[in-house]
């Protein structure tokens, strides 16, 4: 029954007894309802600064917000809350994610939004680090790749639902609903979670000098650099989509719905993709989408006044970012197989400062030189990122385990 405490052996030895299914849909919903709040003002950024009166720049570092809390909380809550029982953790940080959305729905300046946004930053930074250490509690050791394959399905399903359903949300019923409708889905899986999770002693002994010795790993390092670089270049550009979409093809925005939903089915496929190359090699998957997409973004900077060229860049855009976050983690896991769930807790924070360092370098470009400079500097950081990558040497005697 859930909620019945585990014995330290038992609790490290779950996976031997059952498959927990529910409990890792559970966890799929949580990641779900996160990742969808977390990218809402990408769509949302045309009307939210004209009804709060500020610049369209001013409104993207609410996504700036959340990635710099999420970027310290990481860490933060893996390290802070290891004498705490892991379902209360997760209990804790959904509940986050219904209150920051609630309190930016009922925002009446951009500050308030600020603040929703912070609140939220912690509960994601904490639930996705925690996830992959939680997903190998709940199933058997040979189950472990189709957990994690249902919990990133959840980002990648927010990738399809959070833009388009946002633009759209938005221009129907106003901001402000897609926002009530977060806290909506962070309610549903808050009450999954309370319902399917078994008590989770905490296990294991997470700290800062296991984090410092991972760093101090050449192919650790090698990744890391991979995803700041690559991350900050895609936000750079993917939070201020709607702007180009709106100044460059001069699109509605039913039409710009669209083709962020292409966007999002095509990460979805990128998604699957990436694992299937990554189960070659990592470091192959990683050089190849990254490259893909400073393709796209060329083409996209290029050719972009036209709909036709513009849809069809962004949607292999997102089929090859959709890959990007599988094909890391992958490498990453293969090259920290001893410490995955620290491993973990780094790759979180440096993919949430990419998002901060992307989003506020986007602003300053499209305040100042325009909406194409943000499409130019994702082509720049992409093929950065895939040298860097390409440049790396992979020990073929590791495995994936």
């Amino acid at each position: 029954m859930h909620g019945t405490p585990l014995s330290s052996d038992d609790a490290a030895r779950t996976e031997h007894d059952v498959a927990r299914w529910g409990a890792v849909a559970s966890l799929t919903l949580g990641v779900f309802g996160l990742v969808t709040a977390e990218f809402l003002p990408v769509s949302l950024l045309t009307p939210l600064s004209a009804d709060l009166g500020v610049g369209t720049g001013v409104a993207g570092q609410s996504i700036t917000t959340t990635a710099v809390i999420a970027a310290i909380a990481g860490p933060g809550v893996i390290i802070g809350t290891r004498k705490i029982d892991r379902r209360w953790t997760v209990l804790a940080l959904t509940t986050l994610l219904v209150i920051s959305s609630l309190l930016a729905a009922i925002a009446t300046d951009i500050y308030t939004v600020f603040a929703a946004r912070i609140l939220l930053g912690v509960g994601l930074g904490g639930f996705w680090a925690m996830s992959a250490a939680l997903a190998m509690r709940l199933v058997p050791p040979a189950r472990m790749p189709r957990a994690m394959a249902i919990i990133m399905a959840g980002v990648s399903l927010a990738t399809v639902c959070a833009a388009p359903l946002g633009a759209w949300i938005g221009d129907t019923l106003g901001w402000r609903a897609a926002f009530y409708l977060s806290a909506a889905v962070g309610f549903v899986a808050l009450v999954a979670q309370a319902t399917l999770l078994p008590a989770l002693p905490p296990t294991g002994h997470a700290g800062l000098g296991t984090l410092a010795a991972l760093m101090r790993r050449p192919a650790i390092r090698t990744g890391l650099i991979t995803i700041l670089l690559f991350v900050a270049g895609h936000f750079a550009g993917f939070t201020y989509i709607r702007p180009f979409l709106e100044r460059v093809p001069q699109l509605d925005v039913e039409t710009i719905s669209l083709i962020l939903l292409a966007y999002g089915v095509a990460g979805f496929f990128g998604n699957m993709l990436g694992g299937m190359v990554s189960e070659r090699s990592p470091r192959l998957s990683i050089v190849l989408f990254t490259t893909l997409v400073a393709a796209s973004a060329v083409v996209l900077a290029v050719g972009g006044a036209s709909l036709a060229v513009a849809a069809t860049a962004i949607a292999f855009w997102g089929l090859a970012f959709g890959a990007f976050p599988v094909s890391v983690q992958s490498f990453v896991v293969r090259h920290a197989q001893d410490e995955a769930e620290s491993a973990g807790a780094l790759v979180i924070p440096a993919f949430q400062i990419a998002i901060s360092s992307g989003a506020v370098l986007g602003g300053l470009l499209i305040e100042t030189q325009g909406p194409v400079s943000v499409v130019m500097l994702l082509a720049a950081a992409s093929l950065l990122a895939a040298s860097v990558m390409a440049a790396r040497g992979e020990r073929r005697q590791l495995s994936l385990g």
